[in-house]
């Protein structure tokens, strides 16, 4: 299949086609095994073949459970459930540590879930079993905690310093108050401050926060400001979240939500968190104002940067290790008792494993890594015993000629920031041929470009606008007006269809031309000076954009195409030179056909 398929189809299928790989909990089947002694053999020889590990411990306890949460939670858990799931989590442990013996471990992360929901004593129960593996010397242990225990809890947060854990992440996701309420989580500022001024009493000098953007109820206002709130409180690290709705309560919404508002938000942090000396390179989640300094945990970059293999301990983790990928058992379910009874069985508690094939291990492994927005040629090498060049070469290719990754240098093929811009159809590239079948089996099934236009208008906030509004359009024909210059919509209304480029002429000191110039430029990256000469059409007709009253102020401009390379920015998918001739009513976004025709009569 081509990449420029494949490309289009994971833009599309955006809020499925990112960093999480497989696509389906089930896509790896056919590669599973169900014999208790054909796995035990089969995690004891990828195990042994390892030169090094990370290690994570899952704990899946929450005061509540957030509507955007994907990962295993107990939604109402016993009182007595955290004694009985640790005295369990410890036992298997002892499992892995006969396989691992003494494997050097660089990496380790408690995490969850809340691992600070947890009594203090039961923290150092798991922090002790962890440190009796082979820890590397310098790695970061790292900890999750939420800002309403670390805000009412002080002397656990010291007491979690103190067994050695020393960096901390913490998850605000919002400041907006009314936004947090629809999700089901709990927060507000005065939580906010008090649980960083604990953390910082407790001795943590490197701090975390997460934000989440992507919501289809959060505000371009409401994400700025609660970026501009958790840089004043001055953490040594802010990592962006994108909600990736699949597995959430929020799942309904996704359709909703479009890359366009996705990539806008985006931008907006990034300009704001750079402009307060945080950095992060192109496509990058975790800011960083520590020079030097990645900002995430050990744990974390190793799996990324080097595609180290990890193992995972407690409720429905996630072990990553050779070729097997293995969910433990409660990730479905999210239930304790299977857990439990698989180790008091002495058996590993292990739900599903796959024994993939080498095309697998890949996609699953380059997936990661885009978390950081690069490849690393030594790395990939190190893991597979191959040239990256060589076996991605078309992909390569097909990413150098449309501006989205270059080599930065030998080792690093790093993303443009066209490419950040474009990352969920990139990382589709890298799928195994299976995987790219069932993403376009799955889109077809899931794609709805009405149902999530409908989704989108239903809290569209018409009153943003005036009425009527106001857009330009530019009809930018060739010399013999055999082609046109268009785009492809990013954004609700009429998401992926045809359009002119153009826009809303914003009620400032500008005038329509200068808009017209402006909407031109951004979208096209194509520069041609607008005046009133090239004005052919207005048109008024009430219905011609769902989102009310707007008015078209169309005008016309004819250039060489062979001088002009269109490259789409702002909310569009593509600019491309069209042929007139191929262009019908029912592929165009608005009334924009009845435009051409016009102009094309005139």
């Amino acid at each position: 299949m081509k990449c420029e398929d494949i490309f289009d189809r994971g833009i599309k299928f955006h809020h499925y086609c990112n960093t999480a790989y497989p696509l389906r909990p089930n896509s790896l089947a056919q590669y599973e095994l169900h014999d208790d002694k054909e796995i035990y053999e089969l995690v004891k020889k990828n195990i042994e073949a390892q030169d090094e590990l990370c290690l994570y411990v899952h704990v899946p306890f929450c005061q509540a459970r957030c509507k955007f949460c994907e990962y295993v939670v107990l939604d109402k858990p016993e009182e007595s459930d955290p004694d009985r799931y640790v005295e369990h989590l410890l036992r298997e442990i002892e499992f892995y540590r006969a396989i691992i013996k003494d494997k050097p471990i660089v990496g380790y992360d408690l995490g969850g879930g809340t691992p600070s929901f947890l009594s203090t004593e039961n923290i150092r129960k798991i922090t002790e079993a962890i440190k009796s593996f082979n820890l590397s010397e310098g790695m970061y242990l790292s900890v999750e905690t939420t800002p309403v225990i670390a805000a009412n809890d002080p002397e656990k947060i010291r007491a979690i310093r103190e067994l050695g854990y020393n960096r901390i992440s913490m998850g605000f996701q919002t400041v907006s108050e009314k936004l947090l309420e629809s999700l089901g989580r709990e927060g507000s500022k005065s939580i906010y401050e008090k649980a960083v001024e604990n953390v910082r009493k407790a001795g943590f000098d490197r701090l975390n926060i997460d934000l989440m953007y992507g919501f289809l109820n959060q505000s371009d206002e409401d994400f700025a400001n609660t970026i501009k709130y958790t840089i004043a409180l001055k953490p040594e690290f802010i990592t962006l979240y994108r909600n990736r709705y699949k597995g959430t309560k929020l799942e309904a919404e996704s359709q909703g939500v479009t890359l366009y508002k996705i990539n806008r938000q985006y931008d907006i942090a990034y300009r704001l968190l750079k402009e307060a000396d945080y950095i992060a390179n192109n496509g990058k989640n975790t800011f960083s104002r520590i020079p030097g300094d990645m900002g995430t945990s050990s744990y974390l970059t190793k799996r990324v940067i080097d595609a180290t293999s990890y193992v995972g301990f407690g409720l429905g983790a996630q072990s990553f290790v050779g070729d097997y990928l293995a969910y433990n058992l409660g990730c479905a379910d999210h239930k304790l008792d299977s857990y439990f009874a698989a180790i008091d069985e002495g058996r590993l508690p292990i739900n599903d494993i796959a024994d993939m094939p080498r095309e697998e291990v890949r996609a699953k492994a380059i997936s990661v890594m885009f978390y950081f927005g690069f490849i690393s040629m030594k790395a990939y090498e190190k893991r597979f015993n191959e040239n990256f060049r060589k076996v991605y070469g078309a992909q390569i290719s097909f990413l150098e000629k449309n501006g989205l990754m270059e080599f930065i240098d030998d080792d690093t093929l790093m993303l443009t920031d066209y490419g950040a811009a474009h990352l969920y159809g990139i990382i589709p590239l890298f799928y195994s041929e299976r995987s790219v079948k069932e993403m376009f089996a799955m889109s077809d099934r899931w794609l709805n470009d009405k149902k999530g236009e409908e989704i989108y208008l239903d809290k569209y906030d018409r009153k943003a606008y005036d009425a009527p509004s106001v857009a330009v359009d530019l009809l930018v024909f060739n010399k013999d007006k055999s082609k046109i210059l268009m785009i492809n919509r990013a954004d609700h209304p009429y998401v992926n269809k045809l359009a002119l480029p153009g826009g809303f002429y914003q009620p400032t000191d500008e005038t329509l031309e200068y808009a017209a110039t402006r909407e031109l430029l951004e979208e096209t990256s194509v520069s041609a000076n607008i005046t009133e000469e090239n004005l052919v059409k207005v048109t008024s007709t009430r219905g011609r954009d769902p989102r009310g009253w707007v008015l078209s102020v169309a005008y016309m401009i004819t250039l060489d195409e062979t001088l002009v390379k269109p490259i789409a920015n702002s909310d569009a998918l593509y600019a491309s030179w069209v042929d007139v001739s191929a262009l019908s009513a029912d592929a165009l976004a608005f009334d924009h056909y009845e435009i051409i025709q016009y102009a094309l009569a005139k």
